[in-house]
């Protein structure tokens, strides 16, 4: 049974600075794009950033990018993402999904199409 479980979450202050952990299990791991989706209340999911099977490659939603850093650790089956100069309009739930697809950033920037999704994490930046 494959399982993403996220955790990281909380309250900061603007400003501030958070890491989100995604930990994975029951699946090869290495053989799949991870990315970070995100849903404020009353809006859709969205892109937030996404990362190649090796971490060679990270990408990310222009809302983000500059602040945001995606990174993985294969052996650990984990991602991560660190979040530095938050935002009150980063508040949001954080999810975190697997795909295995060719056209994993395709995928990723539609908001859908993920393989697997986790329950995700609460980020809630203060002003």
């Amino acid at each position: 049974q494959v399982q993403l479980v996220e955790s990281g979450g909380g309250l900061v202050q603007a400003g501030g600075s958070l890491r989100l952990s995604c930990a994975a299990s029951g699946l090869t791991f290495s053989r799949y794009s991870m990315g970070w989706f995100r849903q404020a209340p009353g809006k859709e999911r969205e892109f937030v950033a996404g990362i190649n099977w090796s971490g060679g490659n990270a990408y990310y939603a222009d809302s983000v990018k500059g602040r945001f850093t995606f990174s993985r650790d294969n052996a650990k089956k984990t991602v991560y993402l660190q979040m530095d100069s938050l935002k009150p309009e980063d508040t949001a739930v954080y999810y975190c999904g697997a795909t295995h697809s060719l056209n994993a950033e395709g995928i990723m920037r539609k908001g859908y199409g993920m393989d697997y999704w986790g329950k995700g994490t609460l980020v809630t930046v203060s002003s």
